[in-house]
């Protein structure tokens, strides 16, 4: 939204936008706006029927009549409490309805992003966005909307009814209310504003948040403890502030929209009781009456600013969670061939990528990975190794030239089948808190248990598992912290095997682990890239000597390639990084 639409108190586009996912429960949205309807009739009958008891059967004595009556204002008080719940039960149930409907849309939405999307995202921000601000929008419905129109419709009815008894008194009621009414939409207009700035205190105080608990190792380990505490103070006396300049408008309107229905309550008394004194056209009873439908009618009023605010707010939500929504940011998926499984033939011919526009990553690579075949890509960090890999399984879109696997583009693939035949294990393992066993099949319930233990027996790593608690049941927690970084590498080895794919990957696979680890994962590594298709980046030289080609990438180009002998011989880059790294380990 832009700035100039922040202070407009009703936004149309997107009002019309959120009643469209009402579509799918059209039957509960019309009970629900029935159910209003009748409402606003049912409680226009109790001032009218009080006004009939004071004046026809209180003075009088008429027990009967009285009797009557009650019995009356009863029924139409029980009939009133029924539809009240009629109401607000199928107008939050709509809510719910709706907002688990655009959860699922706006999560299966940003599951098609490209991976710069989150490179660019705040985390924080994005579980906002899914979460609470969806959960206003469910407001939008219970809170907002249906009680507004119900509302609305209560006053009109009350005014009809109050013309028609009396029209002079009704008019008298009335001499407020263009005050109320200017009152209320200067309020609306503020304090829209306001929610703007608290829902953006919000996504920042999550994303925050969020970053600090994930990164806490880090905090505590560079002594940040009292620097991220007064950081977090002054981002939350930011997010109090918004909410504080709310309830400052809050504070200011109500008072004097309870001062307003004071002075028409006292004019109505005053003008009635003169009228009795003078001409005796107005009675005691249509007092009574006027003075209670003042109460219907203003009441609403006041509450109809308050929930206009929560119509806002869901608007000012649903404009946060359309701005997603309409985020073109997927990956181009015109392929129509499905990848039932690759020889292995890897091709990039002249590819040209860039992160941010202008500053090439890769710089025209060409080479190429016949089947069967293990290649390793060695070079210094920044060379653009791990880039390879996310073009490989299109996370990204390559600037210019073409990469194909099997002779065709891989464009030319759907964007799942690909994925589905390229494995790849990263540095970082990432593991859900979940079993080792739901992490290694990833829901895939083709792959059963007995599947998974033959796997981890042939790649080396059954007995690791079997040491654990529950053994393949064992709960790693968040992000695998129960493990150590070389047995999440371990987990990721089996989970890459398990899938069979036609291509493997190692992204630094066996960096920054303990030596037991590395010769677990080095024989998982001989095991299963064997008569596989591989592609191994490599931090450590000596992990790749077996590797079929070593390719050598220096600043997004490609320097040298041959095998590990063959380099040495070269005497040059890679002769360079061999020496350097082989002295560092020496020492």
């Amino acid at each position: 939204m832009s700035k100039k639409e922040q202070g407009n108190a009703f936004d149309a586009a997107i009002f019309k936008r959120l009643l469209g996912f009402a579509k799918n429960y059209r039957w509960q949205f019309f009970i629900g706006a029935f159910s209003a309807i009748l409402l606003s009739l049912v409680s226009v009958a109790k001032p009218i029927l009080l006004q009939k008891m004071v004046n026809d059967y209180f003075e009088i004595k008429d027990r009967e009549g009285l009797l009557y009556y009650s019995i009356l204002m009863v029924v139409f008080l029980v009939s009133e409490v029924f539809l009240q719940f009629i109401f607000i039960y199928k107008v939050n149930w709509l809510g719910q309805n709706i907002i688990k409907d655009i959860r699922v849309k706006l999560q299966h939405h940003m599951l098609q992003f490209k991976m710069a999307y989150f490179d660019q995202s705040s985390v924080g921000k994005l579980v906002t966005r899914l979460v609470s601000d969806t959960e206003t929008i469910a407001q939008f419905f219970g809170q907002g909307l249906f009680m507004i129109i119900s509302d609305v419709l209560k006053m009109f009815v009350v005014a009809l009814v109050m013309l028609w008894m009396n029209w002079r008194m009704a008019l008298i009621s009335f001499i407020v209310l263009p005050i109320l009414i200017y009152a209320t939409k200067i309020f609306q207009m503020a304090i829209k504003a306001s929610f703007q700035e608290v829902r953006l205190q919000v996504a920042n105080l999550n994303g925050f948040v969020q970053e600090r608990v994930t990164g806490m190792n880090i905090v505590q380990l560079f002594n940040r403890e009292k620097i991220e505490y007064n950081n977090f103070v002054k981002i939350n006396d930011k997010h109090k502030k918004a909410h504080v300049k709310t309830v400052w408008y809050y504070s200011i309107f109500f008072p004097i929209a309870e001062i307003l229905s004071s002075i028409a309550v006292g004019l109505l008394v005053w003008y009635g009781g003169m009228d009795i004194i003078k001409s005796g056209n107005s009675d005691a009873g249509q007092i009574i009456a006027f003075i209670m439908m003042s109460q219907m009618l203003f009441r609403p009023l006041r509450q109809i600013a308050d929930k206009f605010n929560t119509l806002q707010m869901g608007m000012v939500a649903g404009d946060r969670v359309f701005e997603i929504l309409d985020t073109n940011s997927q990956i181009a998926a015109n392929g129509e061939v499905e990848a039932t499984h690759f020889k292995g033939d890897i091709k990039f011919k002249k590819v040209h990528f860039s992160y941010i526009p202008d500053e090439e990553v890769l710089k025209g690579i060409s080479f190429e990975v016949k089947a069967g075949e293990t290649v390793a890509i060695v070079g210094a960090t920044g060379a653009g190794k791990s880039t390879i890999i996310n073009l490989v399984n299109r996370f990204y879109e390559i600037d210019k030239g073409e990469i194909c696997v099997d002779n065709q583009n891989i464009e030319k693939y759907t964007i799942s089948s690909l994925r589905k035949q390229i494995a790849v294990v990263l540095q970082d393992v990432f593991l859900f808190s979940d079993t080792i066993y739901n992490n290694i099949i990833l829901g895939n319930e083709n792959i059963t248990l007995d599947d998974v233990k033959a796997a981890a027996k042939e790649i080396g790593i059954h007995k690791f598992i079997m040491t654990l608690p529950n053994n393949y049941y064992y709960n790693v927690k968040e992000r695998g912290v129960m493990l150590s970084s070389g047995q999440r590498q371990l987990i990721a080895f089996l989970r890459a095997y398990v899938s069979k794919p036609s291509v493997l990957i190692l992204d630094e696979a066996t960096s920054s682990i303990d030596s037991y680890s590395e010769k677990l994962l080095q024989k998982a590594t001989d095991k299963i890239t064997q008569h596989q298709t591989s592609i191994i980046i490599a931090h450590r030289l000596t992990t790749i000597k077996k590797a079929d080609r070593i390719i050598v990438m220096d600043k997004g180009e490609i320097v040298e390639q041959g095998s590990h002998i063959e380099l040495l011989d070269k005497n040059g880059y890679y002769k360079n990084l061999y020496d350097m790294q082989f002295s560092q380990d020496i020492v």
